[in-house]
């Protein structure tokens, strides 16, 4: 026993050291991992409690009620009726599970319904920037679903079900192809085979200009200004956007992605062939996005899922509810 509180006290440092290295910012952390590996591990303890500690502990209390029993029946034939000791209380002890095993197979439900619901159905999310106002706003805590577009394995993200293909609009959440370990929110502007052009701040797409109108000014709280605001119907939803006329059309500062042969710069904007198997996103705030323009196009294999519900927002519960 004293081998398996040392073994213990050793992982839970290590999953200690390894969150700590994450928040000051030593590594890189990957929570899908971290959760996959906790599962796996309090799911080891919790086979080994079930199938070796706990009947170990059971024999070991049934042995000492059996002795007790023949030590009471020897005792009423020497016509002894009083016998100390409470036998309840020390198999009470012998069965309670002792801490390493609290710590590990008494976590392993919890931990392995968040691994399931996270993992297959809707995962949490909040939103940290300001590059999806006024459909998103700082502080939004999200939910995304994680089945419409198909199921997905955690940590290697191989697609196990089809799903359906993310249709132009979906705000959808992805793993940004610089660097795939960070998850980005952007809307869907452009599916495979589309021909997306941004030029002069009007969106086009396969020669058809997308329907837009003017909305009443964005006040944005932050910022303590106003934002022309429009209403754009890019999917079967209309949603609105921001554009800030002071900004040029111009896009600078694009990186050499892939496919960025299928892209023509000017200082109008921008024009993109989406390649098969790609989508071309763009943020809701047109002016204060790094979105496709600007690191080309994301691969359906990076995609998490598609936003749909504000659970809450703290400084504004306003927020909560669903959203285009």
């Amino acid at each position: 026993m004293q081998f398996m509180q040392i073994l213990t006290s050793l992982v839970l440092a290590a999953f200690v050291g390894y969150i700590g290295a994450w928040y000051f910012g030593a590594i890189e952390g990957n929570f899908a991992l971290l959760l996959f590996i906790a599962t796996a591990v309090t799911g080891l303890y919790w086979l080994a409690e079930r199938f070796y500690f706990l009947p170990r502990r059971r024999r070991a209390a049934q042995a000492i009620e059996d002795a007790a029993a023949q030590r009471r029946a020897e005792l009423d034939r020497m016509g002894i009726q009083k016998v100390d000791g409470d036998v309840q209380e020390a198999k009470g002890r012998i069965l309670m599970q002792p801490w390493w095993l609290d710590w590990t197979a008494g976590l392993f439900p919890v931990i392995a319904a968040v691994f399931l619901l996270r993992s297959f159905l809707f995962e949490p999310f909040k939103i940290p920037s300001g590059s999806m106002i006024p459909t998103l706003l700082v502080g939004d805590l999200i939910l995304v679903n994680k089945f419409t577009y198909g199921i997905r394995l955690p940590v290697i993200h191989t697609k196990i079900t089809e799903g359906s293909k993310p249709q132009r609009g979906d705000v959808m959440v992805f793993r940004y192809p610089p660097q795939p370990n960070l998850d980005y929110i952007k809307r869907v502007v452009g599916v495979p085979g589309d021909e997306v052009a941004y030029l002069n701040k009007r969106l086009t797409i396969n020669g058809q200009p997308v329907a837009t109108k003017a909305a009443p000014d964005f006040f944005d709280e932050d910022a303590m200004r106003y934002f022309k605001q429009f209403e754009e119907q890019l999917g079967p939803q209309a949603h609105r956007l921001l554009n800030n006329p002071d900004v040029p059309a111009f896009v600078q500062g694009a990186s050499n992605f892939a496919y960025r042969e299928n892209c023509r710069y000017s200082v109008e904007g921008v024009v993109c062939k989406v390649p098969e198997g790609h989508y071309f996103m763009m943020g809701d705030n047109r002016d204060n996005s790094q979105d496709s323009r600007y690191w080309g196009f994301v691969p359906d294999g990076n995609i998490v899922g598609k936003a749909f519900f504000v659970w809450m927002n703290f400084g504004n519960l306003k927020r909560i509810g669903s959203f285009n």
